[in-house]
């Protein structure tokens, strides 16, 4: 391909050392960047893990507490309190790292009261606000395993572009360089040949 494709000059041959070292220079940045975000990931994912260790404590403490009110009311006096509407804050911030989106979620909610509940208990507050704490959970679960997300699909698309460069892109303009390299020595002993052939003696 290479002897079809490109004229066996000295200013073709040094336009490819040109481009060679720009798509190296491009693979080390790509190489560091993919180090980086596997750091960034490992971070990420202790984040989520502890994320989810507090979330699955708040879903256990969730069901003691429904099956507490459960006891206490019967499922279907439970089923017509009244509802407690969510009150609260949640403050979701950004910030990027190496052009991937990351989110941190600070997230607290108190269940405000509705109307009043013609049986009211403990069991029943209770049972509400472990459900908020269970929210609070989900939306810092939610977060950083959406950060992972982001972060992997990054990586992937960075591994992949790496392995291009690194598997197709550098060996084709090594051989081509290589090519160009012999085609022009070869050129420079022809010319000296010739010009000793018609050198008068």
């Amino acid at each position: 391909m290479a002897e079809r494709d490109l004229s066996p000059t000295p200013s073709t041959l040094l336009e490819l050392r040109e481009e060679r070292q720009v798509v190296r220079d491009g693979y080390h940045f790509l190489d560091e960047k993919r180090l980086s975000l596997a750091a960034r990931i490992m971070e990420e994912l202790k984040a989520q893990r502890a994320a989810l260790e507090d979330w699955e404590a708040a879903r256990q403490a969730a069901v003691e507490a429904l099956e507490a009110a459960v006891g206490r009311h019967g499922l279907e006096d439970l089923r017509v309190q009244p509802p407690r509407m969510p009150a609260g804050r949640l403050e979701v911030t950004g910030s990027g790292f190496l052009g991937v989106l990351l989110q941190q979620a600070e997230a607290s909610f108190t269940p405000e009261p509705g109307a009043p509940a013609l049986d009211p208990s403990p069991e029943a507050e209770a049972c509400a606000d472990a459900f908020a704490r269970l929210t609070e959970a989900a939306v810092r679960r939610a977060v950083h395993e959406a950060n992972l997300s982001r972060l992997l699909e990054e990586y992937h698309v960075t591994a992949r572009r790496a392995r291009a460069l690194e598997d197709v892109v550098l060996p084709e303009l090594d051989r081509d360089v290589a090519w160009i390299g012999t085609a022009i020595e070869e050129q420079e002993q022809e010319e000296a040949v010739r010009a000793r052939l018609h050198a008068p003696d």
